[in-house]
């Protein structure tokens, strides 16, 4: 049985890029259904597309083999409890998940070290002799298991780690960059323009018979190339210009 591959790639804010992650993880799963998630933040609470992916995944994953692929941990969640507790949910529902950053934490590596218990059960006739084998395997298989799951937490601590430096950093170069009089972002009161309002506006007054020009309204709106709202805006905008 062939899987249903899904790719799941997620930006917290809109200064990251999205298509490196897709990227990533079409160039080994080449026919897996990317669902993009953006602008979240860090938990799982809230995502709209992540949460439509889970209840399709869990559903089909009663009928189907499904897998799930990350470019990295990270993408999944950064929260440390919330990671693991999702991890071990979408585990036992049987969905495979694959992280390419970290494939040391894939499902199958842990299924495998679930499958690689000792199952041995010894029966010597000699009571305190098996019951002392018999605690050593136990202690070794719950050894195996605990050791997968600590180097699951272990990732997500890290990725959980790396955001809340990430965002003491930008605080701390936000705070610095104030001290040396530096301004960040816009000045309060302040018009900006895009280069679309600029080139409009020029347009305007070149062509519309109120300015410079002997066109129309709505034969300015045709060579601008803009709607009619903005058309009006930007002419408004103008004459208080030419007023003053």
């Amino acid at each position: 049985m062939e899987y249903i591959d899904y790719g799941y790639c997620r930006i917290s804010t809109p200064k990251q890029n999205i298509d490196r992650q897709e990227r990533n993880i079409l160039e080994l799963y080449p026919n897996a259904h990317i669902v993009k998630e953006t602008y979240t933040g860090t938990k799982t609470v809230g995502r709209k597309d992540w949460n439509k992916l889970y209840k399709l995944a869990s559903k089909q994953a009663d009928t189907h083999k499904v897998r799930i692929i990350f470019d990295s941990v990270s993408r999944f969640s950064r929260n440390a409890d919330e990671g693991c507790e999702l991890y071990e949910a979408l585990f036992n529902m049987g969905i495979t998940l694959v992280f390419l950053k970290e494939p040391h934490i894939n499902t199958e590596v842990y299924r495998q070290a679930l499958q690689n218990q000792i199952e041995i059960k010894l029966n010597t006739g000699n009571k305190a002799t098996d019951e002392f084998i018999n605690n050593i395997i136990e202690a070794l298989n719950k050894y195996t298991i605990d050791l997968a799951k600590a180097q699951i937490r272990i990732a997500f601590e890290q990725a959980e780690k790396e955001v809340k430096d990430l965002h003491q950093r930008t605080s701390e170069g936000i705070k610095t960059a104030k001290l040396n009089g530096k301004q960040i972002g816009r000045i309060s009161g302040n018009k900006y323009r895009t280069k679309k309002e600029v080139l409009a506006k020029e347009i305007i007054l070149k062509n519309s018979k109120d300015f410079n020009g002997t066109n129309t309204d709505s034969e300015v709106i045709k060579i601008a190339g803009i709607s009619r709202n903005s058309y009006y805006k930007y002419k408004a905008e103008l004459k208080e210009q030419a007023e003053e």
